[in-house]
């Protein structure tokens, strides 16, 4: 997935660096985000056929999901172990996991997707995913160190974004932003949202590494806000390809920005009664076995 001068080590850097700046928001706004994402959380532990007493690994965890879905299905005679590259967003993972009474059955480590530290011949029932894949700069070499880490029939399931014309409540700012700064965000081919919108090249990527019986589906998901300045005000919060890309502008390039992006959500996505913005989005859920 590397091309031309993109520096897979430096762009590690560069996300850890992100994710920190941002956690703050994921700490302010994961309840308005779990209420749409939870779906998606759900169905991945129903597809990696996770059960009380099983072993699991989420990737990428950020602020703990799926980590803490799986949690309470394999109970106390199981654990689940959380891993992302963002101490910061485990810190949030942490919090919610004891508050939900289950500190003792989800563990979290800082780690790298692409080369992940855990014990030695630890292995795992399911390996879950949601909305990280398409972060890694070199999925092909992720997916064939994970694959060992799965017991013989153990199963892989990930989401992933649909393509941004499917992704309203993500692609409404990255576009309204792309405009003001003449500038693009990754595509197919580079890390980033939609990096991983073409299933096929998804489905390929698995089966290269070992999978077989690779599936996937598509899963509607509707995020909710009670106005297009909350919806606005959520992405300066948390979407830190926009903030990466505004840290270097004028104050008063930033403000024409959000204030754009309120404005298009008012037009297309606005209540108009309520006045709440709603968001109606697609992503990919795709599982393989490990046989």
């Amino acid at each position: 997935m590397t091309k031309g001068n993109f520096n897979p080590d430096e762009y590690k850097i560069n996300q850890r660096q992100s994710w920190h700046s941002v956690a703050s928001g994921w700490q302010k706004w994961w309840k308005t985000i779990e209420i749409g994402a939870q779906k998606v959380s759900n169905r991945l532990v129903e597809l990696a056929e996770i059960r009380a007493g099983q072993r699991v690994l989420d990737m990428a965890t950020g602020i703990g999901e799926p980590a803490i879905t799986a949690g309470k299905i394999v109970g106390k005679k199981g654990h689940v172990t959380a891993t992302d590259i963002s101490p910061q967003m485990l810190a949030i993972g942490k919090q919610r996991a004891r508050s939900l009474g289950l500190q003792d059955i989800v563990r979290f480590v800082q780690s790298d997707a692409e080369n992940l530290k855990l014990g030695t011949n630890e292995t795992f029932d399911a390996i879950l995913c949601r909305w990280g894949l398409m972060f890694l700069p070199n999925l092909d070499i992720a997916l064939s160190n994970i694959r060992p880490l799965l017991v013989s029939e153990g199963k892989l399931a990930a989401a992933v974004w649909f393509e941004p014309s499917k992704v309203p409540f993500i692609n409404l700012a990255m576009e309204t932003a792309r405009k003001h700064l003449q500038n693009s965000f990754p595509g197919q081919g580079s890390p980033g949202p939609f990096s991983l919108a073409d299933v096929d090249l998804l489905r390929k990527s698995l089966l290269k590494a070992g999978f077989t019986d690779v599936r996937s589906e598509k899963i509607a998901i509707t995020f909710e806000f009670n106005s297009a300045e909350d919806y606005a005000k959520f992405n300066q919060d948390i979407v830190a390809p926009i903030r990466t890309m505004l840290s270097n502008e004028t104050e008063n390039t930033r403000k024409q920005v959000w204030n754009d992006v309120t404005e298009q959500a008012k037009l297309k996505y606005s209540d108009h009664d309520s006045g709440h913005v709603k968001f109606v989005n697609e992503a990919i859920c795709i599982v393989g076995l490990n046989r």
